[in-house]
């Protein structure tokens, strides 16, 4: 497996959560859409996930912002993609990330988001999924955000000693803790 790459062709991913993009980029993200034919997103349609990845592609390969557009389009999918409506807490966001994931994708294999919790206010995340790395950090980092108490401080940290997609692995670890 590897980052940009549909584990299966059919896969699909909602409308909703494209808005993401969107949100975090601005109207610069539209050049990019449209090129993928994306550029009229309806949140209650399905698209092709692999065109999705191959705008996630493009972005990562900008010779500016790169790293800031993906983090950006992670941290604006928690305010813009379905989740179950029983979330309340940081750590029923972070356990509930797969089942949100899979509610925004269909027809196949998408990959998973295993979350394990490591201490009273601390979890483990492992994304194994085609999307970029920068894009998962944002995604976590802007769910914590979320669902956090007011002036409750956070961490999000990558792994570096564990796989990671950017190496060609098959996933990424992030620690999290808050307290």
């Amino acid at each position: 497996m590897a980052e940009f790459v549909a584990f299966e062709p059919q896969v699909e991913v909602l409308g909703q959560s494209m808005l993401s993009a969107l949100a975090g980029m601005g109207e610069e993200a539209t050049v990019y859409l449209a090129h993928y034919d994306l550029g009229d997103i309806q949140p209650e349609e399905w698209y092709r996930n692999q065109d999705w990845l191959d705008f996630f592609k493009a972005v990562s390969s900008k010779e500016s912002n790169a790293m800031f557009d993906l983090v950006s389009i992670g941290m604006k999918i928690p305010e813009n993609a379905m989740f179950p409506p029983q979330i309340d807490s940081i750590s029923s966001a972070l356990l509930s990330t797969d089942v949100a994931y899979h509610m925004n994708h269909r027809n196949g294999e998408i990959g998973h988001y295993t979350a394990t919790v490591t201490g009273e206010n601390s979890i483990d995340m492992v994304c194994k999924n085609p999307y970029p790395c920068l894009f998962d950090y944002g995604l976590i980092y802007g769910l914590v955000r979320r669902f956090r108490p007011e002036n409750v401080r956070f961490v999000v940290q990558h792994d570096d000693d564990a796989p990671c997609r950017q190496k060609g692995a098959d996933s990424c670890t992030y620690h999290i803790s808050w307290g």
